[in-house]
């Protein structure tokens, strides 16, 4: 009878010799294998234990030892040569059935953009120091955000060609983004200027619902029931710029809004799409529509964060906005939205404070 234990490969430390499992005070076995060195030249090992204190569990340590050692060298067999380029362009390739259009699009974009510069490394040459180099070069031209969008793809196609990898830097600070919230004023404004337009439509679907602007050219009249709207699906573009109608990301996306009885008369008599244009149109339109109203500049989905400092302001609990506004999570919506709400914040408190000082006023008449 064959031991398995004979069909494993010696691949183990740098020195060539088979790794031997030693015995711990508690009686367990542990053996270990050299896994790489660091940029500082430390040498660093993978261990493996059995608590079983017989000669069976030395003898189990040391074949798990040998399994890592084997897959290692065959993952480094093949990857040896392989370079940044062509793992993005493998992995990207691998994730285009089941990632959406706008993701692989954001991802090609990246590496075109990002990892182009660095494209011809081999995987095995990285280095601690070099990547940290990289990305303090890469964090002068663009945003610490876009650093680390490029940074996790790469952690990612990583992770898949060279699982268990020591890779690690150090990226810039997250800066809290500077968001304008529309105020009434200004969607009472726009909405007066477009008035009668395709794009009045998008706006009030976004601002008092709020819908996407993706989910807003996506919406059919079939989805439209009195003030009811469906949202079901969402527009959005793949990498040759070709527009698709696909589901939304989460199931959170998915959900039922009751608009105001001025909004659903808009939509009556609408056949098929909602709104013709695409999203990157009603952008272009957008644009345009805030220029020529002379209102402070702001972006067609700052509309949503409009709607949600509206709903906090007035006292909405948490669990419907995110339900209407289809975010995944109350984080989600918190860390997104939360900064929004500064201006009727601030008028809160106003009425807060002067509450309290006519309460103190009152307490000084009183003495």
């Amino acid at each position: 009878m064959f031991s398995l234990a004979a069909f494993f490969i010696p691949i183990f430390k740098e020195d060539d010799t088979m790794a031997k499992a030693k015995k711990l005070a508690s009686g367990s076995w542990r053996c270990l294998v050299y896994d790489y060195t660091d940029d500082a030249g430390k040498r660093h090992y993978k261990s493996f234990t059995s608590d079983d204190p017989t000669a069976k569990g030395k003898r189990k340590a040391e074949q798990m030892a040998a399994t890592y050692a084997m897959k290692k060298e065959r993952r480094d067999e093949i990857y040896d040569n392989i370079t940044l380029s062509e793992a993005v362009d493998r992995y990207i390739r691998l994730k285009e059935g089941v990632l959406s259009p706008s993701t692989i699009r954001a991802y090609r974009s990246l590496e075109r953009n990002h990892l182009s510069g660095i494209g011809k490394k081999t995987l095995y040459s990285l280095s601690n120091s070099f990547l940290q180099v990289w990305v303090s070069n890469l964090s002068d031209s663009v945003s610490p955000k876009t650093v680390r969008n490029v940074y996790g793809l790469l952690t990612a196609v990583l992770d898949m060609f060279l699982p268990g990898n020591s890779l690690h830097v150090t990226l810039p600070a997250k800066k809290k983004p500077e968001l304008y919230v529309p105020s009434d004023e200004d969607v009472k404004k726009l909405l007066k200027h477009i008035e009668g337009t395709e794009l009045e439509i998008a706006v009030l679907l976004a601002a008092f619902g709020p819908m996407r602007r993706g989910e807003i050219c996506a919406l059919e009249s079939s989805d439209v029931s009195g003030t009811q709207v469906t949202v079901s699906k969402s527009m959005v573009v793949d990498e040759n710029r070709v527009w698709h109608i696909k589901q939304p990301k989460t199931y959170s996306g998915y959900r039922t809004i009751d608009y105001p009885d001025f909004v659903a008369r808009k939509l009556e008599g609408i056949e098929g799409r909602i709104i013709k244009a695409t999203p990157d149109q009603i952008t272009n339109r957008f644009k345009r529509a805030i220029r020529f109203s002379h209102l402070p500049h702001f972006r067609f989905h700052d509309l949503r964060h409009y709607a949600a400092s509206i709903m906090h302001a007035i006292g909405v609990p948490d669990q419907y906005i995110i339900a209407r506004g289809g975010w995944s999570s109350d984080s989600v919506m918190k860390s997104i939205y939360r900064n929004t709400i500064g201006a009727e914040y601030e008028k809160q408190s106003g009425i807060i404070n002067k509450h309290f000082e006519a309460m103190q006023h009152e307490m000084q008449h009183d003495v």
